[in-house]
């Protein structure tokens, strides 16, 4: 049972990159020559690789950070979009110029125009 499990997986046989203790020299590769090495390999087609696995959408929500602190930010101001964590940091959005905090809509990649 043991030669069987050994056969179907490949990754129990001798790994080829890895160079004995006895040799002169170490022949490192870079990842995109293991990468290409490994695609070239005759895998059967049920194998899950790991540069072809696929995984789906999320359903968590995307956790939001104050734009300030970067603490947790459970409020977003409507007039800004920015983000904002307690009524300190709400004082501070309200009183920013538009110049920074577009600056602060473009750091956190949002593409609202405040106007």
């Amino acid at each position: 049972m043991s030669n069987e499990l050994e056969k179907y997986y490949c990754f129990k046989r001798e790994n080829k990159f890895i160079v004995k203790s006895g040799s002169k020299k170490r022949m490192w590769r870079s990842l995109k020559q293991i990468l290409t090495a490994d695609r070239a390999l005759p895998w059967p087609n049920e194998a899950v690789l790991y540069y072809s696995i696929n995984a789906p959408p999320t359903f968590k929500p995307i956790k939001k950070y104050s734009d300030i602190s970067g603490l947790p930010a459970p409020y977003m101001d409507r007039h800004s979009k920015l983000y904002f964590s307690n009524a300190e940091e709400f004082a501070t959005v309200r009183n920013l110029p538009m110049d920074i905090t577009a600056g602060y809509l473009q750091l956190r990649g949002a593409n609202t125009i405040v106007g």
